[in-house]
């Protein structure tokens, strides 16, 4: 019977939390904006962390220049990780922008204009 809830969730849960941290507090980089980190998804044998982030009010080349900038700092990011967390080996990291709540406002917003025009008068 497989755990449901196994090693790699729970690194991948400690590793969010102190990432978080490490770019909140330790990553002192002025172009990076506010950054979130949406989640981690982490392989099995814990080789490879793709990390899911946001930023706050960026558009499509800030957005681009995040992911690039933060894959750039990723051995910077990776050593501090390594200092926070307590394993044998520290993932890979791989930084990627998650649209997921682009594209939920995106759909939103149609959600309210398909409801506007249900509710505006019939023109005949």
């Amino acid at each position: 019977m497989a755990k449901e809830y196994g090693r790699s969730a729970r690194v991948a849960s400690e590793m969010q939390k102190e990432l978080s941290f490490i770019l909140q507090r330790v990553v002192k980089d002025s172009r990076l904006g506010f950054i979130t980190i949406n989640e981690v998804d982490l392989t099995k044998d814990l080789a490879l962390a793709k990390i899911y982030f946001t930023v706050l009010n960026a558009d499509e080349a800030g957005k681009r220049n995040h992911v690039k900038r933060l894959n750039q700092l990723a051995p910077v990011i990776r050593h501090e990780l390594a200092k926070r967390m307590r394993l044998r080996h520290i993932s890979e990291l791989r930084f990627i922008y998650d649209d997921s709540f682009d594209t939920g406002m995106r759909v939103a917003e149609l959600l309210s204009d398909i409801d506007q025009t249900d509710k505006a008068p019939d023109q005949e």
